[in-house]
């Protein structure tokens, strides 16, 4: 194979906590990949949005649509650095499979709600949807997928603890997880799953500045405050100086950000391997720092950007008003659900053991978090309004 000696090699991985034989046309790492394209969660990412609602229009990017952007990024930079491409992609691919409905407001309420029984966090709900929220198998619950996988999709954003019994500050469904099967939690995750964290990061703040000009959060001008972003928008001028259809000029802006963004990712990460002398998965492992970063320049501009985009976007009015909302549905869901569990469905009021349980509130928090965003808001609907007849 053509991986660099510190990629990760799909034959020498640990292996799945399951056994199973292997297949003879697939990797074990795109057969992870394909496990996750075909889980329920993965489809559910169509109907789930990260800043609007999902039935405010059909232009603003899903959950699903971002899923697939950062895989296209992740893939790309790994081919470069001669890195495990299909495991980059496996982990682009799952990495916002444990987001609630509602984005960050979403998540937050339950969080919130989820205070008394050891809180929610969206990473490890992803982990308990690939180890045991899949229901599809006829041999295991979740998706059996390979021990690098699970680490990445642990680690992505670096190690979560700093020795290994401080499992009590983990949020409490990687607690359950990491009891029963060693993720190295200590440690940084391989290169592929670095990479994957840092395109989450390109996609999503570049198809923000899309999705907030076209719903007209803030204009052209405005943006133009981000030094980054106004040098883009000049080179568009000056190589395109008759483009005047706004939605071309910010596509044109975009994919050079996008552009930029990717090959500084790129060049910096190859230098940090270079400097490191690192020469297998393992090394990247125990080094202690992360590798895959982009320069300190593009740093900053990444600050900048994210900045705008708090002041601008994200705290909109607007905005501002949809979150509250989406907020509410999501407590006022669960306060009645751990208060009155014989309201859930029946496939899910037969795991409950007794209202207001821990094991209530799992189940709960696990229903509410597979929801869509309109799910949830035909639910609510359900539940609290009165007139509302199909219950």
């Amino acid at each position: 194979s053509d991986l660099a000696p510190y990629a990760t090699h799909p034959l020498a991985s640990r292996g799945r906590l399951i056994a199973e034989d292997e297949c003879n046309t697939r990797s074990v790492f795109q057969r992870d990949r394909d496990r996750i394209i075909h889980s329920t969660a993965f489809r559910m990412l169509e109907y789930k949005t990260q800043v609007f609602v999902n039935h405010e229009g059909d232009y603003y990017r899903t959950r699903l649509t971002h899923s697939l952007e950062v895989a296209q990024i992740s893939r790309s930079v790994c081919r470069q650095l001669r890195l495990n491409e299909d495991l980059g992609e496996a982990l682009a691919l799952a990495h916002d499979l444990g987001h609630t409905p509602f984005g960050h407001a979403g998540e937050d309420a339950l969080d919130e709600m989820m205070q008394p029984f050891g809180g929610f966090d969206h990473n490890a709900q992803t982990l308990r949807i690939v180890t045991q929220l899949e229901k599809r198998y006829a041999n295991f619950d979740g998706l059996n997928l390979t021990w690098e996988t699970l680490e990445g999709v642990a680690k992505h954003n670096g190690p979560l603890l700093k020795k290994a019994e401080d499992f009590s500050i983990l949020p409490r469904a990687m607690q359950d997880y990491a009891r029963t099967h060693d993720l190295e939690l200590t440690e940084h995750a391989g290169l592929e799953a670095q990479i994957a964290s840092l395109a989450d990061d390109i996609a999503y703040n570049n198809h923000d500045v899309d999705d907030g000009l076209r719903a007209g959060l803030f204009t052209l001008e405005d943006i133009r405050s981000v030094p980054f972003i106004a040098r883009v928008f000049e080179e568009v001028e000056t190589t395109y100086p008759k483009l005047h259809e706004q939605s071309r000029f910010v596509h044109e802006a975009v994919r050079r950000l996008i552009r930029l963004m990717v090959a500084d990712l790129t060049r910096t990460t190859a230098a940090n391997i270079a400097a490191s002398g690192v020469e297998t998965v393992e090394d990247v492992r125990r080094l202690g720092r992360p590798l895959a970063e982009f320069s300190a320049e593009m740093m900053e501009n990444n600050r900048q950007l994210k900045a705008f985009l708090m002041r601008h976007m994200y705290r909109h009015y607007k905005v501002n008003r949809m979150t509250s909302k989406a907020r509410r549905v999501v407590r006022e869901m669960f306060a009645l659900f751990i208060s009155e569990p014989e309201c859930l469905p029946e496939e899910w009021r037969r795991q409950v053991d007794a209202k207001g349980s821990q094991k209530c509130a799992v189940i709960v928090a696990d229903y509410i978090a597979g929801m869509t965003d309109r799910y949830a808001m035909q639910e609510h609907g359900r539940l609290f309004d009165l007139s509302a007849t199909n219950v």
